[in-house]
């Protein structure tokens, strides 16, 4: 089905919606990097941002993991490569959270 064709408002404002989405989720994904936030508070975030952010994304903004690593981690972890955060099962998060965790401490 073709999507609908959008004014210039329209067209306007979507594209600022979508920047102004890739700009928080950078942010998100810059402070994980960074330490000031943990995989936990990500996991059980209930930010839209962070729920639609793919879960290999995430990966890759953790310290000490860079692309290869993070598709090893979710082959092992029986993760597929397209899923993002909203759509990992109970049992994925825990195993994250165990995996990196352990990691830490």
């Amino acid at each position: 089905m073709p999507l609908p064709p959008l004014t210039p408002e329209q067209r306007t404002a979507a594209l600022e919606k979508a920047a102004a989405s890739r700009k928080e989720r950078a942010l998100v994904l810059a402070e994980l990097k960074q330490g000031r936030r943990t995989l936990r508070e990500l996991l059980e975030s209930d930010s839209a941002i962070v729920r639609r952010t793919p879960v290999r994304n995430l990966l890759e903004s953790l310290p000490g993991i860079g692309k290869v690593r993070a598709g090893q981690i979710m082959s092992e972890l029986d993760i597929a490569t397209s899923r993002r955060v909203q759509g990992l099962g109970a049992r994925q998060r825990q195993l994250l959270l165990e995996r990196f965790e352990a990691a830490t401490a």
